[in-house]
């Protein structure tokens, strides 16, 4: 065990290979971000060749997102104690075998497995991706790092239906599966030969039982908060499930709080700046899930694209983003994070409020004008509050905050599509006009756009398909309305609370920096 010099930041500014490092980790971290929405796109077609119920596609869809939550908290703890470079691989690797179970599947079990094999992969990779960055980059040169892992990330979502529709249109659906392969190995082989390994020495042994309570715990909430749009919030399934993973979480923080060294480490929280950024973070991907939940079936479905023209039209979120991820390091160090936070907010709410103007009429421009300022607003708000609350963790604890950070914004996302969505629901459903519709064609009409459209076109009967756009779009204003206005509030939250340039935690310069030596 060597330990790194006592003045780690100019160490780590002479090695030129902390650029190619980074590289390993965007490939690691684009690939997840297009997993996430690639299925979306070949659901249809797989329905209809394996024979998959609504539920079965329903499953296929969120096995990856359940297991994938579950298992992050568990995953930084791993990468603290046994090296995160080592787990870091050893999820690529997971992924990978999902990935190949994929490819080969020919019945709806399979699919699923394979996505949830997928989601232990995952929840390796996303938090350790994010852990060893303090061990990379200097203080100064982790916000612009944080944001191309950021920018890697958001930039998978819109890649998934744009890759997932070209594959679709020149090849089978387990294409999908297939295209991960080239991808991961890249990743795999880059972080083997220009990833660091570090380590926390003193880290806690595995603890199985508040593994199990995390795991079990977050597995039942996450599964009934996705469960609640579709069944309702009343539905005893869906309560039980909330109440049972509240009962195990509760168990898991009693538990730990008796643990002299606990996998859980509450006393994260107790440092301001961690936990401010953390929630400002969340709160950030409740909104974002908004809109990107309601994004792809207006122009899909209301506008008549194809998957691979959606893919494209939600290209100006991610120029934005990419434009604040460039931006956020000098306009962080001239203003402090706190600003450019608050900021940030402010013009991903002014977009979202914009946004909620949208109606028939409305051309792609004014889309594309307001989610080029939802994606500059998104990444001057979550790139410096996930780099400060980064920078608030000593190095060595880096795997185990990270994971708790990304376990937050991960629930935090899932709280956003269930809620919003039960809201886009509810309004459309409210809003549609089924008359003189049969009971079955009216129900299936009720369920969503898209299969209003289908039956209308079964039917012959364009009127309804002209209710169901306008029944839509009421919808989605109201999201992206409540999106904006909860967007305000959490900038009104960031301004009053977290820590200024000129405050004591908030160490101006560095946004933080790491207190501790990295151990390797």
């Amino acid at each position: 065990m060597v330990t790194v010099s006592t003045s780690p930041a100019a160490s780590r500014q002479d090695d030129p290979r902390r650029w190619w490092a980074l590289g390993a980790l965007v490939a690691s971290m684009l690939v997840l971000g297009f997993d996430m929405t690639i299925l979306n796109v070949a659901l249809p077609t797989m329905a209809e060749q394996l024979g998959a119920s609504t539920g079965e596609q329903q499953w296929m869809a969120d096995a990856y997102v359940v297991v994938f939550a579950s298992l992050m908290l568990p995953a930084g703890l791993l990468g603290d104690r046994f090296g995160r470079r080592r787990m870091l691989m050893t999820g690529l690797g997971i992924f990978l075998a999902g990935s190949l179970i994929g490819t080969l599947a020919d019945d709806v079990s399979l699919v699923v497995v394979a996505r949830a094999v997928m989601g232990v992969g995952g929840a390796l990779v996303m938090p350790l991706a994010l852990a060893v960055l303090p061990a990379l980059f200097a203080p100064g040169e982790r916000t612009k790092a944080v944001g191309i892992v950021s920018a890697a990330s958001a930039l998978g979502a819109p890649l998934g239906p744009l890759v997932g529709g070209w594959l679709l249109d020149h090849f089978w659906w387990g294409s999908i599966f297939l295209i991960n392969i080239p991808m991961v190995a890249i990743g795999l082989t880059a972080c083997l030969f220009l990833l660091p390994e570090t380590r926390d020495p003193a880290s806690p042994t595995v603890d199985v039982v508040s593994t199990a309570l995390t795991a079990a715990g977050l597995g039942a909430l996450i599964y009934g908060i996705i469960e609640a749009p579709g069944r309702g919030w009343s539905d005893p399934l869906v309560l039980g499930m909330l109440a049972g993973g509240a009962l195990l979480l509760a168990a898991l923080v009693l538990r730990e709080r008796r643990m002299p060294r606990p996998m859980l480490d509450m006393s994260l929280l107790r440092d301001r700046t961690f936990l401010l950024n953390t929630i400002a973070a969340t709160l950030v991907m409740f909104v974002l899930s908004g809109l990107m939940f309601v994004l792809p079936q207006y122009l899909q479905a209301v506008l008549g694209n194809d998957a691979f023209g959606t893919g494209l039209r939600m290209l100006p979120m991610m120029g934005g983003l990419l434009v604040a991820a460039k931006g956020a390091e000098p306009v962080v160090r001239r203003f402090g994070a706190r600003a450019v936070i608050s900021g940030g907010l402010v013009v991903l709410a002014f977009a979202a409020i914009l946004g909620s103007r949208t109606d028939i009429g409305s051309g792609y421009g004014f889309t594309a004008l307001w989610l080029s300022l939802a994606g500059a607003g998104f990444g001057f708000a979550v790139v410096p509050s996930m780099d400060s609350a980064l920078g608030a963790l000593p190095v060595e604890r880096a795997g185990s905050g990270s994971g708790l950070l990304m376990t937050v914004r991960q629930v935090g996302s899932a709280l956003g599509i269930a809620l919003l969505g039960s809201l886009l629901a509810g309004a459309y459903a409210d809003r549609l006009d089924t008359g003189g519709l049969p009971g079955p064609a009216a129900d299936a009409a009720g369920d969503s756009v898209v299969a209003a459209h289908a039956v209308a076109d079964r039917l012959g009967t364009p009127g309804l398909a002209e209710s169901a756009n306008s029944a839509y779009l009421h919808g989605m204003d109201l999201v992206l309305l409540v999106s904006g206005v909860a967007a305000l509030v959490t900038a009104l939250f960031v301004a009053a609370l977290l820590p200024g340039k000129a405050d004591g935690a908030g160490r101006p310069a560095d946004l933080g920096g790491a207190r501790t030596d990295a151990r390797q």
